[in-house]
Protein backbone atom coordinates (compact mmCIF):
# COMPACT_ATOMS: atom_id res chain seq x y z
CA UNK A 1 0.00 0.00 0.00
CA UNK A 2 2.79 2.41 0.97
CA UNK A 3 4.90 1.78 -2.13
CA UNK A 4 1.89 1.71 -4.43
CA UNK A 5 0.73 5.11 -3.12
CA UNK A 6 4.21 6.59 -3.34
CA UNK A 7 4.89 5.44 -6.86
CA UNK A 8 1.43 6.21 -8.13
CA UNK A 9 1.57 9.72 -6.73
CA UNK A 10 5.04 10.28 -8.19
CA UNK A 11 3.83 9.30 -11.63
CA UNK A 12 0.93 11.72 -11.33
CA UNK A 13 3.14 14.57 -10.13
CA UNK A 14 5.48 14.35 -13.11
CA UNK A 15 2.77 14.16 -15.78
CA UNK A 16 -0.04 16.47 -14.68
CA UNK A 17 2.01 19.66 -14.00
CA UNK A 18 3.44 19.52 -17.52
CA UNK A 19 -0.03 19.52 -19.04
CA UNK A 20 -1.12 22.37 -16.79
CA UNK A 21 2.07 24.34 -17.57
CA UNK A 22 1.68 23.84 -21.33
CA UNK A 23 -1.86 25.19 -21.15
CA UNK A 24 -0.68 28.22 -19.21
CA UNK A 25 2.33 28.87 -21.47
CA UNK A 26 0.32 28.90 -24.66
CA UNK A 27 -2.59 31.03 -23.46
CA UNK A 28 -2.58 34.64 -24.66
CA UNK A 29 -5.14 37.31 -23.68
CA UNK A 30 -7.29 37.91 -26.72
CA UNK A 31 -7.40 41.67 -26.12
CA UNK A 32 -3.60 41.93 -26.29
CA UNK A 33 -3.43 39.85 -29.46
CA UNK A 34 -6.18 41.94 -31.06
CA UNK A 35 -4.27 45.13 -30.25
CA UNK A 36 -1.10 43.69 -31.77
CA UNK A 37 -2.93 42.57 -34.92
CA UNK A 38 -4.63 45.96 -35.23
CA UNK A 39 -1.33 47.84 -34.96
CA UNK A 40 0.33 45.56 -37.49
CA UNK A 41 -2.52 46.18 -39.92
CA UNK A 42 -2.17 49.95 -39.43
CA UNK A 43 1.54 49.70 -40.18
CA UNK A 44 0.90 47.66 -43.34
CA UNK A 45 -1.54 50.31 -44.58
CA UNK A 46 0.91 53.09 -43.71
CA UNK A 47 3.73 51.29 -45.54
CA UNK A 48 1.57 50.83 -48.63
CA UNK A 49 0.76 54.56 -48.66
CA UNK A 50 4.45 55.46 -48.36
CA UNK A 51 5.30 53.12 -51.24
CA UNK A 52 2.72 54.88 -53.40
CA UNK A 53 4.29 58.25 -52.57
CA UNK A 54 7.74 56.87 -53.39
CA UNK A 55 6.45 55.80 -56.80
CA UNK A 56 5.18 59.34 -57.42
CA UNK A 57 8.57 60.84 -56.53
CA UNK A 58 10.32 58.30 -58.74
CA UNK A 59 8.11 59.38 -61.63
CA UNK A 60 9.00 63.04 -61.00
CA UNK A 61 12.68 62.10 -60.77
CA UNK A 62 12.54 60.21 -64.07
CA UNK A 63 10.82 63.15 -65.72
CA UNK A 64 13.43 65.63 -64.44
CA UNK A 65 16.32 63.43 -65.52
CA UNK A 66 14.90 62.85 -68.98
CA UNK A 67 14.42 66.55 -69.68
CA UNK A 68 17.01 68.70 -71.36
CA UNK A 69 19.54 69.52 -68.67
CA UNK A 70 18.65 72.89 -67.26
CA UNK A 71 19.16 74.48 -63.89
CA UNK A 72 15.50 73.97 -63.00
CA UNK A 73 15.46 70.33 -64.10
CA UNK A 74 18.56 69.66 -62.01
CA UNK A 75 17.00 71.32 -58.97
CA UNK A 76 13.79 69.35 -59.57
CA UNK A 77 15.83 66.14 -59.75
CA UNK A 78 17.53 66.94 -56.44
CA UNK A 79 14.18 67.75 -54.81
CA UNK A 80 12.56 64.54 -56.08
CA UNK A 81 15.52 62.42 -55.01
CA UNK A 82 15.61 64.02 -51.56
CA UNK A 83 11.87 63.57 -51.07
CA UNK A 84 12.04 59.99 -52.31
CA UNK A 85 14.86 59.19 -49.89
CA UNK A 86 12.96 60.81 -47.01
CA UNK A 87 9.98 58.58 -47.83
CA UNK A 88 12.25 55.54 -48.01
CA UNK A 89 13.50 56.35 -44.51
CA UNK A 90 9.87 56.55 -43.35
CA UNK A 91 9.28 53.14 -44.93
CA UNK A 92 12.32 51.75 -43.14
CA UNK A 93 11.08 53.15 -39.82
CA UNK A 94 7.67 51.56 -40.34
CA UNK A 95 9.32 48.24 -41.20
CA UNK A 96 11.48 48.47 -38.07
CA UNK A 97 8.38 49.11 -35.96
CA UNK A 98 6.75 46.05 -37.50
CA UNK A 99 9.85 44.05 -36.71
CA UNK A 100 9.89 45.31 -33.13
CA UNK A 101 6.43 43.82 -32.62
CA UNK A 102 7.53 40.60 -34.26
CA UNK A 103 10.71 40.48 -32.18
CA UNK A 104 8.71 41.06 -29.01
CA UNK A 105 6.43 38.14 -29.88
CA UNK A 106 9.41 35.88 -30.60
CA UNK A 107 11.03 36.90 -27.31
CA UNK A 108 7.85 36.04 -25.40
CA UNK A 109 7.55 32.71 -27.17
CA UNK A 110 11.22 31.96 -26.54
CA UNK A 111 10.85 32.81 -22.84
CA UNK A 112 7.79 30.57 -22.64
CA UNK A 113 9.57 27.69 -24.39
CA UNK A 114 12.64 28.08 -22.19
CA UNK A 115 10.49 27.91 -19.07
CA UNK A 116 8.64 24.92 -20.46
CA UNK A 117 11.93 23.20 -21.24
CA UNK A 118 13.17 23.82 -17.69
CA UNK A 119 9.94 22.39 -16.27
CA UNK A 120 10.20 19.33 -18.50
CA UNK A 121 13.80 18.76 -17.43
CA UNK A 122 12.77 19.05 -13.79
CA UNK A 123 10.00 16.54 -14.41
CA UNK A 124 12.46 14.23 -16.12
CA UNK A 125 14.68 14.41 -13.04
CA UNK A 126 11.68 13.40 -10.89
CA UNK A 127 10.90 10.46 -13.14
CA UNK A 128 14.52 9.32 -13.14
CA UNK A 129 14.62 9.45 -9.35
CA UNK A 130 11.46 7.37 -9.09
CA UNK A 131 12.78 4.97 -11.72
CA UNK A 132 15.97 4.52 -9.72
CA UNK A 133 13.90 3.79 -6.61
CA UNK A 134 11.90 1.16 -8.47
CA UNK A 135 15.01 -0.37 -9.98
CA UNK A 136 16.29 -1.02 -6.46
CA UNK A 137 13.48 -3.52 -5.99
CA UNK A 138 13.41 -6.87 -7.77
CA UNK A 139 10.13 -8.27 -9.08
CA UNK A 140 10.43 -10.97 -6.42
CA UNK A 141 10.92 -8.30 -3.80
CA UNK A 142 7.89 -6.45 -5.01
CA UNK A 143 5.84 -9.65 -4.91
CA UNK A 144 6.99 -10.61 -1.40
CA UNK A 145 6.59 -7.06 -0.12
CA UNK A 146 3.01 -6.67 -1.32
CA UNK A 147 0.22 -7.36 1.15
CA UNK A 148 -1.95 -8.98 -1.48
CA UNK A 149 -2.10 -9.83 -5.16
CA UNK A 150 -3.87 -6.60 -6.10
CA UNK A 151 -1.19 -4.59 -4.32
CA UNK A 152 1.57 -6.44 -6.22
CA UNK A 153 0.00 -5.73 -9.60
CA UNK A 154 -0.63 -2.14 -8.54
CA UNK A 155 3.12 -1.81 -7.89
CA UNK A 156 3.86 -3.27 -11.32
CA UNK A 157 1.37 -0.83 -12.85
CA UNK A 158 3.15 2.06 -11.14
CA UNK A 159 6.43 0.82 -12.55
CA UNK A 160 5.00 0.67 -16.07
CA UNK A 161 3.42 4.11 -15.62
CA UNK A 162 6.72 5.68 -14.63
CA UNK A 163 8.55 4.00 -17.51
CA UNK A 164 5.88 5.34 -19.88
CA UNK A 165 6.19 8.81 -18.35
CA UNK A 166 9.96 8.62 -18.82
CA UNK A 167 9.57 7.93 -22.54
CA UNK A 168 6.99 10.70 -22.89
CA UNK A 169 9.28 13.13 -21.06
CA UNK A 170 12.12 12.42 -23.48
CA UNK A 171 9.77 13.09 -26.41
CA UNK A 172 8.57 16.36 -24.81
CA UNK A 173 12.10 17.55 -24.21
CA UNK A 174 13.16 16.77 -27.77
CA UNK A 175 10.14 18.56 -29.21
CA UNK A 176 10.50 21.59 -26.94
CA UNK A 177 14.25 21.78 -27.60
CA UNK A 178 13.58 21.70 -31.34
CA UNK A 179 10.91 24.40 -31.01
CA UNK A 180 13.25 26.51 -28.88
CA UNK A 181 16.04 26.31 -31.45
CA UNK A 182 13.63 27.13 -34.27
CA UNK A 183 12.38 30.14 -32.31
CA UNK A 184 15.96 31.28 -31.66
CA UNK A 185 16.70 31.09 -35.40
CA UNK A 186 13.54 33.03 -36.21
CA UNK A 187 14.44 35.68 -33.65
CA UNK A 188 17.98 35.99 -35.01
CA UNK A 189 16.60 36.38 -38.53
CA UNK A 190 14.35 39.24 -37.38
CA UNK A 191 17.21 40.90 -35.51
CA UNK A 192 19.43 40.55 -38.57
CA UNK A 193 16.76 42.21 -40.70
CA UNK A 194 16.40 45.00 -38.15
CA UNK A 195 20.15 45.62 -38.17
CA UNK A 196 20.25 45.72 -41.97
CA UNK A 197 17.37 48.18 -42.07
CA UNK A 198 19.15 50.43 -39.60
CA UNK A 199 22.28 50.31 -41.75
CA UNK A 200 20.23 51.20 -44.80
CA UNK A 201 18.58 54.08 -42.94
CA UNK A 202 22.01 55.46 -42.12
CA UNK A 203 23.02 55.26 -45.79
CA UNK A 204 19.82 57.06 -46.72
CA UNK A 205 20.46 59.83 -44.20
CA UNK A 206 23.95 60.30 -45.61
CA UNK A 207 22.47 60.46 -49.11
CA UNK A 208 20.04 63.21 -48.11
CA UNK A 209 22.87 65.29 -46.66
CA UNK A 210 24.92 64.86 -49.81
CA UNK A 211 21.99 65.74 -52.08
CA UNK A 212 21.16 68.83 -50.02
CA UNK A 213 24.78 69.97 -50.08
CA UNK A 214 25.02 69.40 -53.83
CA UNK A 215 21.80 71.33 -54.42
CA UNK A 216 22.92 74.28 -52.28
CA UNK A 217 26.35 74.30 -53.90
CA UNK A 218 24.74 74.34 -57.35
CA UNK A 219 22.50 77.27 -56.45
CA UNK A 220 25.42 79.14 -54.90
CA UNK A 221 27.72 78.65 -57.90
CA UNK A 222 25.07 79.54 -60.49
CA UNK A 223 23.36 82.27 -58.47
CA UNK A 224 20.14 80.85 -59.91
CA UNK A 225 21.02 81.94 -63.45
CA UNK A 226 20.62 79.45 -66.32
CA UNK A 227 23.58 80.81 -68.29
CA UNK A 228 25.85 80.28 -65.32
CA UNK A 229 24.56 76.72 -65.04
CA UNK A 230 25.44 75.89 -68.63
CA UNK A 231 28.93 77.33 -68.15
CA UNK A 232 29.33 75.26 -64.99
CA UNK A 233 28.36 72.07 -66.83
CA UNK A 234 30.96 72.72 -69.48
CA UNK A 235 33.71 73.49 -66.98
CA UNK A 236 32.89 70.46 -64.81
CA UNK A 237 33.00 67.91 -67.61
CA UNK A 238 35.81 65.47 -66.90
CA UNK A 239 38.13 64.01 -69.47
CA UNK A 240 38.67 60.29 -69.91
CA UNK A 241 42.16 60.69 -68.49
CA UNK A 242 40.79 62.34 -65.34
CA UNK A 243 38.26 59.56 -64.85
CA UNK A 244 40.88 56.85 -65.31
CA UNK A 245 43.23 58.38 -62.77
CA UNK A 246 40.61 59.23 -60.12
CA UNK A 247 40.91 57.03 -57.05
CA UNK A 248 38.32 54.29 -56.60
CA UNK A 249 37.69 53.74 -52.89
CA UNK A 250 37.44 50.16 -51.64
CA UNK A 251 36.18 48.88 -48.30
CA UNK A 252 38.92 47.51 -46.01
CA UNK A 253 41.51 47.73 -48.82
CA UNK A 254 43.71 50.41 -50.34
CA UNK A 255 42.24 52.70 -53.01
CA UNK A 256 43.14 52.01 -56.62
CA UNK A 257 42.85 54.12 -59.79
CA UNK A 258 39.41 53.88 -61.37
CA UNK A 259 41.03 52.71 -64.61
CA UNK A 260 42.53 49.73 -62.76
CA UNK A 261 39.21 48.91 -61.10
CA UNK A 262 37.51 49.10 -64.48
CA UNK A 263 40.05 46.70 -66.01
CA UNK A 264 39.33 44.17 -63.27
CA UNK A 265 35.56 44.67 -63.55
CA UNK A 266 35.62 44.25 -67.33
CA UNK A 267 37.63 41.06 -66.92
CA UNK A 268 34.95 39.89 -64.49
CA UNK A 269 32.24 40.88 -66.98
CA UNK A 270 33.77 38.65 -69.65
CA UNK A 271 33.93 35.76 -67.20
CA UNK A 272 30.51 36.12 -65.55
CA UNK A 273 28.30 38.24 -67.79
CA UNK A 274 27.75 40.80 -65.02
CA UNK A 275 28.21 44.38 -66.31
CA UNK A 276 31.37 46.05 -65.07
CA UNK A 277 29.43 49.15 -63.98
CA UNK A 278 27.12 47.01 -61.81
CA UNK A 279 30.02 45.28 -60.06
CA UNK A 280 31.61 48.66 -59.35
CA UNK A 281 28.22 49.95 -58.12
CA UNK A 282 28.05 47.13 -55.56
CA UNK A 283 31.57 47.84 -54.34
CA UNK A 284 30.81 51.56 -54.09
CA UNK A 285 27.67 50.94 -52.03
CA UNK A 286 29.49 48.47 -49.76
CA UNK A 287 32.31 50.98 -49.24
CA UNK A 288 29.83 53.66 -48.18
CA UNK A 289 28.16 51.16 -45.87
CA UNK A 290 31.54 50.34 -44.33
CA UNK A 291 32.10 53.96 -43.40
CA UNK A 292 29.09 53.71 -41.09
CA UNK A 293 29.93 50.32 -39.62
CA UNK A 294 33.58 50.65 -38.64
CA UNK A 295 36.07 47.81 -38.54
CA UNK A 296 36.07 44.67 -36.42
CA UNK A 297 38.58 41.99 -35.43
CA UNK A 298 38.34 38.29 -36.08
CA UNK A 299 38.69 37.07 -32.48
CA UNK A 300 35.79 39.17 -31.21
CA UNK A 301 33.55 39.78 -34.23
CA UNK A 302 33.66 36.50 -36.15
CA UNK A 303 31.70 33.31 -35.47
CA UNK A 304 34.10 31.12 -33.45
CA UNK A 305 32.57 27.86 -34.64
CA UNK A 306 31.77 28.50 -38.30
CA UNK A 307 34.24 31.14 -39.51
CA UNK A 308 37.27 31.52 -37.24
CA UNK A 309 38.90 28.17 -38.17
CA UNK A 310 38.43 28.87 -41.90
CA UNK A 311 39.67 32.45 -41.49
CA UNK A 312 42.78 31.31 -39.63
CA UNK A 313 43.64 28.89 -42.43
CA UNK A 314 42.89 31.40 -45.23
CA UNK A 315 45.20 34.01 -43.70
CA UNK A 316 47.87 31.37 -42.98
CA UNK A 317 47.74 30.20 -46.60
CA UNK A 318 48.03 33.79 -47.84
CA UNK A 319 50.91 34.54 -45.43
CA UNK A 320 48.89 37.21 -43.62
CA UNK A 321 48.66 38.07 -39.94
CA UNK A 322 45.02 37.38 -38.97
CA UNK A 323 45.20 39.94 -36.17
CA UNK A 324 46.14 42.68 -38.62
CA UNK A 325 43.42 41.99 -41.21
CA UNK A 326 40.25 44.13 -41.07
CA UNK A 327 36.86 42.42 -41.01
CA UNK A 328 33.34 43.76 -40.48
CA UNK A 329 32.36 44.36 -36.88
CA UNK A 330 29.84 42.19 -35.09
CA UNK A 331 26.27 43.50 -35.29
CA UNK A 332 23.84 43.29 -32.39
CA UNK A 333 22.11 40.11 -33.60
CA UNK A 334 24.96 37.69 -34.31
CA UNK A 335 28.35 37.63 -35.98
CA UNK A 336 30.31 39.83 -38.37
CA UNK A 337 33.68 38.95 -39.83
CA UNK A 338 33.10 39.74 -43.53
CA UNK A 339 36.32 40.28 -45.44
CA UNK A 340 37.57 42.81 -47.97
CA UNK A 341 35.83 45.02 -50.54
CA UNK A 342 33.27 42.34 -51.43
CA UNK A 343 32.42 41.58 -47.77
CA UNK A 344 32.57 37.79 -47.98
CA UNK A 345 32.40 35.83 -44.74
CA UNK A 346 35.20 33.20 -44.57
CA UNK A 347 32.86 30.22 -44.90
CA UNK A 348 31.47 31.69 -48.14
CA UNK A 349 34.87 32.74 -49.50
CA UNK A 350 36.02 29.14 -49.00
CA UNK A 351 33.73 27.93 -51.80
CA UNK A 352 34.92 30.64 -54.20
CA UNK A 353 38.59 30.52 -53.21
CA UNK A 354 39.30 26.79 -53.19
CA UNK A 355 39.37 26.09 -49.44
CA UNK A 356 37.88 22.73 -48.39
CA UNK A 357 37.56 20.54 -45.34
CA UNK A 358 40.36 17.99 -45.53
CA UNK A 359 38.10 15.17 -44.31
CA UNK A 360 35.26 15.71 -46.78
CA UNK A 361 37.13 17.50 -49.59
CA UNK A 362 34.33 20.02 -50.00
CA UNK A 363 33.42 23.47 -48.66
CA UNK A 364 29.79 22.96 -47.64
CA UNK A 365 29.49 19.45 -46.14
CA UNK A 366 26.93 18.83 -48.88
CA UNK A 367 26.78 15.09 -48.19
CA UNK A 368 26.24 15.72 -44.48
CA UNK A 369 28.95 13.22 -43.59
CA UNK A 370 30.02 15.24 -40.54
CA UNK A 371 28.12 17.21 -37.91
CA UNK A 372 28.31 20.86 -38.99
CA UNK A 373 30.06 21.89 -35.79
CA UNK A 374 32.78 19.33 -36.51
CA UNK A 375 32.89 20.18 -40.22
CA UNK A 376 33.67 23.86 -39.62
CA UNK A 377 36.50 22.99 -37.26
CA UNK A 378 38.42 21.46 -40.17
CA UNK A 379 41.21 20.71 -40.72
CA UNK A 380 41.18 22.85 -43.86
CA UNK A 381 43.27 22.70 -46.97
CA UNK A 382 43.69 24.72 -50.16
CA UNK A 383 43.02 23.00 -53.50
CA UNK A 384 44.10 25.11 -56.48
CA UNK A 385 41.79 23.27 -58.89
CA UNK A 386 38.80 24.28 -56.74
CA UNK A 387 39.82 27.96 -56.64
CA UNK A 388 37.06 29.38 -58.88
CA UNK A 389 38.33 32.94 -58.59
CA UNK A 390 41.88 32.07 -59.57
CA UNK A 391 40.57 30.06 -62.53
CA UNK A 392 38.83 33.17 -63.90
CA UNK A 393 41.50 35.74 -63.07
CA UNK A 394 44.41 33.59 -64.21
CA UNK A 395 46.25 34.31 -60.96
CA UNK A 396 49.04 32.14 -59.63
CA UNK A 397 48.49 32.55 -55.89
CA UNK A 398 45.51 31.50 -53.74
CA UNK A 399 42.65 33.98 -54.09
CA UNK A 400 42.83 36.82 -51.56
CA UNK A 401 39.61 38.54 -50.36
CA UNK A 402 41.54 41.80 -49.70
CA UNK A 403 43.13 41.83 -53.15
CA UNK A 404 41.15 44.22 -55.41
CA UNK A 405 41.34 42.01 -58.48
CA UNK A 406 40.18 38.90 -56.61
CA UNK A 407 37.52 40.82 -54.68
CA UNK A 408 36.08 42.37 -57.83
CA UNK A 409 35.95 38.99 -59.57
CA UNK A 410 34.31 37.36 -56.54
CA UNK A 411 31.73 40.15 -56.32
CA UNK A 412 30.80 39.65 -59.97
CA UNK A 413 30.61 35.88 -59.45
CA UNK A 414 28.24 36.25 -56.50
CA UNK A 415 26.15 38.77 -58.42
CA UNK A 416 25.93 36.27 -61.30
CA UNK A 417 24.85 33.58 -58.83
CA UNK A 418 22.20 36.06 -57.65
CA UNK A 419 20.80 36.40 -61.18
CA UNK A 420 22.43 39.63 -62.40
CA UNK A 421 23.73 38.02 -65.58
CA UNK A 422 20.17 38.10 -66.95
CA UNK A 423 21.06 41.64 -67.99
CA UNK A 424 17.80 43.47 -67.26
CA UNK A 425 17.68 46.41 -64.81
CA UNK A 426 15.13 44.54 -62.70
CA UNK A 427 17.35 41.45 -62.49
CA UNK A 428 20.41 43.55 -61.67
CA UNK A 429 18.60 45.46 -58.90
CA UNK A 430 17.21 42.22 -57.44
CA UNK A 431 20.68 40.66 -57.51
CA UNK A 432 22.03 43.68 -55.63
CA UNK A 433 19.32 43.33 -52.99
CA UNK A 434 20.15 39.62 -52.64
CA UNK A 435 23.79 40.58 -52.19
CA UNK A 436 22.79 42.76 -49.25
CA UNK A 437 19.78 41.03 -47.67
CA UNK A 438 19.81 37.45 -48.97
CA UNK A 439 17.25 35.84 -51.22
CA UNK A 440 14.42 36.10 -48.69
CA UNK A 441 15.05 39.68 -47.60
CA UNK A 442 15.60 40.90 -51.16
CA UNK A 443 11.86 41.22 -51.80
CA UNK A 444 11.29 43.39 -48.72
CA UNK A 445 10.31 46.88 -49.99
CA UNK A 446 12.01 48.47 -46.98
CA UNK A 447 15.40 47.45 -48.41
CA UNK A 448 14.73 49.42 -51.60
CA UNK A 449 17.29 52.13 -50.88
CA UNK A 450 20.22 49.72 -51.14
CA UNK A 451 19.09 48.48 -54.54
CA UNK A 452 18.33 52.01 -55.74
CA UNK A 453 21.71 53.21 -54.52
CA UNK A 454 23.54 50.46 -56.39
CA UNK A 455 21.62 51.21 -59.60
CA UNK A 456 22.33 54.96 -59.28
CA UNK A 457 26.05 54.30 -58.92
CA UNK A 458 25.85 51.83 -61.79
CA UNK A 459 24.41 54.50 -64.09
CA UNK A 460 27.11 56.96 -63.06
CA UNK A 461 29.88 54.45 -63.63
CA UNK A 462 28.40 53.47 -66.99
CA UNK A 463 28.58 57.10 -68.11
CA UNK A 464 32.24 57.22 -67.11
CA UNK A 465 32.91 53.91 -68.86
CA UNK A 466 31.23 55.17 -72.05
CA UNK A 467 33.41 58.29 -72.00
CA UNK A 468 36.58 56.24 -71.50
CA UNK A 469 35.67 53.76 -74.24
CA UNK A 470 34.82 56.55 -76.68
CA UNK A 471 37.98 58.54 -76.01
Amino acid sequence: MGRSFLFGAAATLVVVPLAVYAAQATSTPSSVQQAVNSRQQQLRVQLAQIEQEIAVQQSLLDKAQNQHQTLQSQVDAYDAQIRKTQLQIQAINVAVEQLNGDISNHNQTLTSLSSQLSAEKASLAQILRQTEMLDNYSIVGLALGSRDVSGFFSDLGAFASIKSALAASFVNIRQTSSSTEAEKEALQARLAEQEQLQQEAQLAQDSIRQQEQAKQQLLTETKGIEANFQKLITSNQQTAAQIRSALFQLRDSASIPFGTALTYAEQAQKATGVPAALTLGILKQETNLGQNLGTGRWRTDMSPSRDQPVFAYITQTLGLDPNAMPVSRKPSYGWGGAMGPGQFIPSTWACYGGFVNANTNDCTNAAGSLPMSQFWQGPWKYVASKDRIRTLTGGNAPSDPWNPRDAIMATAMLMADNGAAAGTPAAERLAALRYFAGWVGATNPAFAFYGDGVMTYTQQFQQDINLINNS
